[in-house]
C-alpha cells in the first residue's frame, strides 16, 4: 500500500512537471509570436507597394507605387509621367481622403487632359511662339498652346514612362524617377538626364525633388501639376479653400497668356493673396488680367528668392480642416484656379470635373524665361546640375 502512494506520488510529480513545461512553451510562443507581430506592423506602417496600372497601346505595363507612411497617409505614383494619381491625408476628424483630381485608369491620362498630377518638363509653362535663342542660334519648339509653347511640347514629361526605383528607410519611404531626354527631343537640345524624387515622410510631408543635367546647353524649368481639392469631394468647387501666397508682386500677361515683362504690385488689386482669403472672393472682379486668364491662372514672384527653402503658399479648407503648406527654393508660383476645366472629364468618385474644382499651385522659374532678360536665367550648362525641391506638407486646423 505504501508502495502504492509512492509510486502514484511520483507519476503526479511527473505530471505537474510536464504541464508546467507545456505552459511555459506555449507563453514563450505566444511572447514570440507577439513579437513578430508588433515587428510585423512596423514594417507595414510606412512601406511602398506596387500594382499594376495598366497598358499602353505599345503593351508596355505601367506600375502604380503606393507610399504609405506611419500615420496612413498615402499616395499613389504611375511610372508614366511620374503622375500622382491619388492623395489621401485626414480632415480635422481623421477620416483619410484623396484630394487631387486625376483619373481612375490610365485611359485618362492617355487622352489630351490638363496634366493632372504630372511632372512638368523640360519647361513647364508657356514660351511665347515657341522660340529661344542659346548662343546666338535659335530653337523652335512645338506651338502647342495657340501660338505659343505649353508644358515641354506635344510630348512633354508629363507623357513619357519613367524608370522607377523604390528607396525606404526609418523616417520616409521614396520613389526616385529618372527619364533620358535626347538631344532635340521636342525641340530642346542636350542629351538632358533628369531625375524626379517623392519622399513622403512621417510628419506628412510630400517632397518633390528635381534634377538634372546636360550634355550641351539648354533651359530647364521643371514642376508638378497637380491639382488640390482639399474637401476631398470632386463635385464641390475650391472657391471657400483660403489661399495665401508669400509674394507682393505677380508677372501680367497679355491676350495668349504670355508674361509681359512687368513686374506688378498685388497691393490693391484681386492678386493681393499675402493675407489667406477665400479664392472666390475676387475672382470675379472686373479685372484685366483676370479675365485674360479667365481667372488666377499667373506666376506670382515669391519672397527672399536669396533664402532657399522658404514658405511660399498654403491653402486651406475650413470645411474639412485641411491644411497644406507649400515650401520651395524656387523664384516663383503660378496659382491656377482650374479655370479650363468644363465638366467634359470624368471624376475619380464619379460624375465630371467642372470648373473651379481644383486648384493648382505649381513651384518654378518664371514663364517664358528664355525671352526675358530681366528674369532669372533658366540656363543649365554642361558641367551645373539643376537641382531645387519644393515640398506639400499636409495637417489640419
Amino acid at each position: 500500500m505504501n508502495m502504492s502512494k509512492r509510486s502514484l506520488k511520483y507519476v503526479l510529480l511527473l505530471c505537474l512537471a510536464l504541464v508546467f513545461t507545456q505552459c511555459k512553451t506555449k507563453t514563450e510562443n505566444a511572447s514570440d509570436n507577439q513579437e513578430q507581430n508588433s515587428t510585423k506592423g512596423m514594417t507595414t506602417k510606412h512601406q511602398i507597394s506596387t500594382s499594376e496600372f495598366g497598358k499602353l497601346p505599345s503593351g508596355e505595363k505601367i506600375t502604380k507605387y503606393r507610399l504609405v507612411n506611419e500615420n496612413g497617409m498615402e499616395v499613389d505614383i504611375i511610372n508614366y509621367g511620374g503622375i500622382i494619381t491619388n492623395l489621401k491625408v485626414p480632415d480635422k476628424n481623421g477620416v483619410n481622403k484623396d484630394v487631387v483630381l486625376g483619373f481612375n485608369s490610365l485611359d485618362g491620362y492617355l487622352t489630351p487632359s490638363p496634366y493632372f498630377g504630372a511632372i512638368i518638363g523640360r519647361y513647364g509653362n508657356r514660351i511665347a511662339g515657341g522660340k529661344f535663342v542659346i548662343d546666338g542660334k535659335e530653337y523652335t519648339l512645338a506651338l502647342n498652346d495657340g501660338k505659343n509653347h505649353l508644358h515641354g511640347g506635344n510630348k512633354g514629361f508629363d507623357k513619357v514612362v519613367w524608370e522607377a526605383t523604390q528607396i525606404s528607410n526609418s523616417k520616409s519611404v521614396s520613389l526616385q524617377l529618372s527619364y533620358l531626354s535626347k538631344d532635340m527631343e521636342e525641340g530642346y537640345p542636350g542629351n538632358l538626364k533628369t531625375t524626379v524624387t517623392y519622399t513622403l515622410d512621417n510628419s506628412n510631408s510630400l517632397k518633390v525633388k528635381y534634377e538634372a543635367t546636360s550634355d550641351k546647353k539648354t533651359v530647364v524649368n521643371l514642376t508638378q501639376h497637380s491639382y488640390f481639392n482639399l474637401s476631398g469631394d470632386f463635385s464641390k468647387k475650391i472657391l471657400d479653400h483660403q489661399i495665401m501666397i508669400n509674394a507682393d508682386a505677380f508677372l501680367p500677361v497679355d491676350a495668349t497668356l504670355i508674361s509681359t515683362g512687368e513686374f506688378r504690385k498685388v497691393k490693391g488689386t484681386p492678386f493681393n493673396f499675402t493675407s489667406a482669403k477665400a479664392i472666390g472672393k475676387e475672382i470675379n472682379s472686373e479685372n484685366e488680367q483676370l479675365k485674360r486668364g479667365l481667372g488666377y491662372d499667373h506666376c506670382w514672384v515669391l519672397k527672399d528668392q536669396d533664402k532657399g527653402q522658404r514658405l511660399a503658399a498654403t491653402a486651406y479648407d475650413p470645411k474639412s480642416g485641411r491644411f497644406m503648406e507649400v515650401f520651395t527654393d524656387q523664384p516663383g508660383i503660378q496659382f491656377y484656379t482650374g479655370n479650363f476645366l468644363d465638366g467634359t472629364l470624368p471624376a475619380k468618385g464619379g460624375g465630371t470635373y467642372a470648373k473651379r474644382t481644383g486648384f493648382c499651385l505649381e513651384t518654378q522659374h518664371f514663364p517664358d524665361s528664355p525671352n526675358q532678360k530681366d528674369f532669372p536665367s533658366v540656363l543649365l550648362s554642361p558641367g551645373e546640375k539643376y537641382q531645387t525641391e519644393t515640398s506639400f506638407k499636409f495637417s489640419v486646423k
